[in-house]
């Protein structure tokens, strides 16, 4: 007869004891409990001491928390947090200088806890911290320690940042401005900072103050600490006010962060990435790979304010601009008085140069988006790139054939869709790592963008011989022919423009029909009797395949405050498909993590459902993340008995169908996702035609010649036609 649910069998360790193999009752209180186990071992004073798990973290175990504990969990008697908590304060402030060090290096360990956090916050710890780091008497492992223990204390969220004095900052600053400080303390003091702008908006002023770009700058050849460097040069971005972030400076690397996009524009800045971090000789991790990406969105929301800008038809200034574009196309460099000899014939040029409206262009940016942007990309193309410029128009602007391509309204639909594409002014999703080197090749990447598009979409437009009818078609096409390039990775432009001439209008049609052959192929009865024969073999091939991807397992990371300081955890599927193993990792691994390692299991019998999405209680939880939708996307909880949940964020769409598949797999349910249907679609395919072309090899072989007979009243005729 199975135990009852609300008994699990557990083995608790003491130094220099037995272990003690008991049958907790989750009913009783730790007190109870507790009390029981130093009976065991003549210990007196049971409310100085506390459970802790053996493994892993080595959490505290609470009776809010108390649920986790599984059979066969290994636990650990300790004293308790509140003991702790004031013997380490006691010992830090001791005078012995090797008693001081072994209790800061305890402290930063056990300050992940967040029990103990909350009795040593409760004891005035992080003040005590702030004074030895303020006093500027603590160096080397003393101080890493230090500035671990505060950062894991104040990451709990329980003490405000807005409490943080400023010499403490000038100090924490001082150390990330100085030329020779340990990695240990610079990667702790970046980290910090940037805590400190994320999560205070005070503290951000105080900070950029603090900080300069040129600072910043020389961490970044370092690879230890490059990713705390970028991470904290894209929370202040992230926080600075929008008048702020546009401001340009005579020199840009001795100007405060608050004034960040005139420096991500300077070419010192982005070459450095591009040379130290993109083509280092280190591969991209995936938390540097994340904080590139963001600062790309961040790059490119700059632009955001151009883009809803609508143009003023009564500013002058702005109408100068269309002024420009008409001159340079028709007037030439050499003809200063052009303008003034040509007003009678703006209509016709404007015509010329693809405008819907033809009397006053102006209305024609008045749509947001792309707004004034459009006319940006439309300036840079005619002064950097003047030869293409005027080679498009005026290609154009001579058909009297109807497929001319109106340049002005490709180019304000082109910039659109490279905004939708590139979602200009949205914020950064969690997770992502979706960078492009190549936007890291060029001071100008958005502008350079732009041209080699419009290029491609004229170039387009005359492979499909389209005319004013098709402009939507053609838009449809450029579309792919972008999407698609982008995700090859180009790593320069003139990688992308390579990428591009191959996706040329012929072979995103056969490209079309090949994703299709599936859909479109193969539609006769017997045809569909035979892939009705075929599905579930095929199926059951799937299923396995999410099963042992399961074997595999992948690795998931904590989603936190400080993305940073985030810890990895590793889930895989037993290889008797019987029980779920999952731990906490201190890094992503590179392989498969063995079943060791892996603390925690949940057995499969226990599981009750599987839900992703908005239904998930972890996104339910935190409501920072409901909205984003990137991160909801990617959610899913397994729940299992007594109402447990492991919840989990994949960290792309294709482990989050393979999981979620070989979850319901292994639950015995319709395996739904988006990869399963393509995957089915695909399988099926591919196996029906090597059916058929079996069915196409077969040799038939000749009739034999017919056998002579008697002779009858009959007469046949032999026919091998």
């Amino acid at each position: 007869m199975p135990p009852p649910a609300d008994i699990v069998k557990v083995a608790i360790e003491w130094p220099g004891a037995n272990a003690q193999l008991i049958e907790m009752d989750q009913k009783r209180p730790l007190t109870s409990i507790i009390r029981e186990v130093c009976d065991g071992w003549s210990l007196s004073g049971s409310e100085q001491f506390a459970l802790r798990y053996a493994d892993g973290p080595q959490l505290y175990i609470t009776e809010q928390g108390r649920g986790e504990i599984k059979n066969g969990t290994i636990l650990r008697l300790a004293i308790s947090p509140g003991r702790a908590a004031r013997q380490l304060l006691e010992r830090i402030q001791s005078h012995g200088i090797d008693a001081r060090l072994e209790a800061l290096k305890e402290l930063a360990k056990l300050s992940a806890d967040p029990t103990f956090a909350t009795e040593f916050i409760n004891m005035e710890g992080i003040g005590t911290l702030a004074r030895l780091v303020e006093s500027g008497t603590h160096f080397g492992e003393m101080l890493a320690f230090t500035l671990t223990a505060f950062l894991e204390l104040m990451d709990h969220g329980i003490v405000s940042w807005d409490l943080i004095s400023l010499s403490f900052i000038k100090q924490i600053a001082g150390y990330v401005n100085q030329p020779m400080v340990d990695v240990s303390i610079l990667q702790r003091s970046l980290a910090i900072l940037e805590s400190m702008v994320l999560n205070s908006h005070s503290l951000y002023h105080r900070v950029a103050q603090e900080i300069t770009v040129g600072q910043l700058i020389g961490h970044l050849s370092n690879q230890e600490i490059q990713t705390y460097a970028i991470a904290l040069i894209n929370a202040l971005f992230l926080k600075a006010p929008e008048d702020r972030r546009q401001e340009e400076y005579t020199n840009p690397l001795e100007q405060p962060l608050t004034e960040m996009a005139s420096t991500l524009a300077q070419k010192h800045l982005r070459s450095i990435i591009l040379n130290h971090i993109i083509r280092g000789n280190r591969p991209i991790k995936a938390e540097m790979a994340h904080q590139l990406y963001v600062l790309q969105v961040l790059t490119f929301n700059l632009l955001e304010e151009r883009m809803m800008t609508k143009m003023d038809p009564n500013d002058q200034t702005q109408r100068d601009i269309i002024f420009e574009l008409r001159r340079i196309a028709f007037d030439g460099e050499n003809d200063p008085t052009g303008t003034e000899k040509r007003k009678a014939m703006y209509t016709k040029d404007y015509k010329m140069l693809g405008f819907t409206n033809h009397i006053n262009p102006a209305m024609d940016f008045t749509q947001t988006p792309p707004g004034m942007l459009a006319l940006d990309n439309m300036l840079y193309l005619a002064k950097a790139h003047q030869d293409t410029y005027i080679r498009i128009v005026l290609e154009n602007s001579s058909r009297e054939d109807k497929h001319e391509c109106p340049f002005g309204r490709c180019a304000i639909e082109l910039t659109r869709m490279l905004c939708e594409i590139l979602q200009v002014g949205e914020l950064p999703n969690e997770g992502c790592n979706d960078f492009h080197p190549m936007f890291f090749t060029h001071d100008r990447a958005w502008e350079e963008f732009f041209c080699v598009c419009i290029q491609l979409l004229n170039k387009t437009w005359k492979e499909m011989r389209a005319t004013a009818e098709d402009f939507n078609k053609v838009m449809q096409v450029v579309r792919e022919q972008i999407t698609r390039a982008l995700a090859m990775k180009p790593s320069s432009l003139d990688q992308l423009k390579n990428k591009l001439r191959g996706l040329n209008y012929s072979e995103i049609l056969r490209l079309r029909q090949s994703e299709r052959m599936s859909q479109d192929d193969f539609q006769s009865p017997p045809i569909i009797e035979l892939r009705e024969r075929i599905q579930p073999e095929i199926l059951e091939l799937i299923k396995q395949q999410r099963l042992n991807r399961l074997c595999e397992g992948s690795c998931f990371r904590k989603l936190g405050n400080r993305r940073r300081q985030e810890k990895f955890w590793f889930c895989r599927l037993s290889l008797n498909h019987k029980v779920l193993h999952y731990g906490d990792l201190d890094e992503s691994p590179q392989g498969e993590v063995p079943f060791e390692l892996l603390s925690d299991k949940i057995p499969v019998s226990d599981i009750k459902s599987v839900v992703t999405g908005k239904d998930c209680p972890h996104m339910k939880e935190k409501s920072a993340l409901k909205q984003n939708k990137e991160v909801l996307e990617l959610a899913f909880s397994v729940l299992y008995d007594p109402d447990e949940t492991l919840n989990f964020v994949a960290p792309n769409k294709y482990e989050y169908c393979i999981w979620t598949d070989g979850l319901c797999a292994l639950l015995g349910r319709e395996m739904g996702s988006d990869l399963t249907r393509s995957d089915l679609d695909t399988l099926i395919s591919m196996e029906m035609k090597l059916r058929l072309l079996d069915l196409e090899n077969i040799t038939i072989p000749e009739a034999p010649p017919p056998v002579p007979k008697e002779p009858s009243s009959y007469n046949f005729t032999y026919n091998y036609s």
